[in-house]
Formats: structure tokens, C-alpha cells, sequence
């Protein structure tokens, strides 16, 4: 299961409405892809349903998961943060054993099974 929070919702709802999606098809893509100096990076999105996609109903919205993020992302909560730094989504995610330094990989635990062997 993947959930958002009232803010990170608030700005998904945000976006969708200036860009006049549908909410009933569009939603948040929440993926992973491999790469950055841990091995994974997150890639979030603002799209369409796909036939292929895992659809979790959180706040009115759709968080849409292709069936190989998803064992890299279960259980995450999608929020989002506004520092000094800037703002945007942060993965809250209980999979990570390690991150790099900027915040922008992370290495789960499974990965590192399969380096020790």
C-alpha cells in the first residue's frame, strides 16, 4: 500500500486542477528507476492510469505504481515540504536501508541481500 498526506494531496489536487486533468483517470505515478550513487532514484509524475498499473485510492486521488516499483516502494507515504531548500514531494519510505548524502538515492534492503551473496 502507498499513501499521501494531507499536504502532498492538497498539492496533487493543486496541479491537477490547474492543468484541468480528470481526476477519475489522472493521478500521482509513484516509480523507481535504477540509478544515482545508492542504486534507485524515485520518479513521481503527474499521469494517466495504465492497464498495467497497482491503484491506490488515498485522499480522492490515485497513486498509480507500475508492478516493478511497487515491491520497492510498499508501505511509503508521499508528502510534500517546503524548507529553505526548496520545495516538493518526499518518499517516505520504510524499504530504505541507505541514502546518499543529497537525498536523491537510496538502496533497500533486498539490494544489499543480493550484493552479499
Amino acid at each position: 500500500m502507498i499513501e499521501i498526506t494531507d499536504k502532498g494531496a492538497e498539492k496533487v489536487h493543486e496541479f491537477l486542477a490547474s492543468q484541468q486533468a480528470d481526476v477519475s483517470v489522472a493521478g500521482l505515478r509513484v516509480g523507481v528507476r535504477g540509478g544515482g550513487c545508492s542504486g534507485f532514484q524515485y520518479q513521481l509524475a503527474f499521469d494517466e492510469e495504465r492497464e498495467s498499473d497497482i491503484v491506490f485510492q488515498s485522499h480522492g486521488l490515485k497513486l498509480l505504481v507500475d508492478g516493478e516499483s511497487l515491491q520497492f516502494v510498499s508501505g511509503s507515504t508521499i508528502d510534500y515540504e517546503e524548507s529553505l531548500q526548496g520545495a516538493g514531494f518526499k518518499v517516505n519510505n520504510p524499504n530504505v536501508v541507505a541514502a546518499c548524502g543529497c537525498g536523491s538515492s537510496f538502496r533497500v534492503a533486498e539490494e544489499e541481500q543480493v550484493s552479499a551473496v
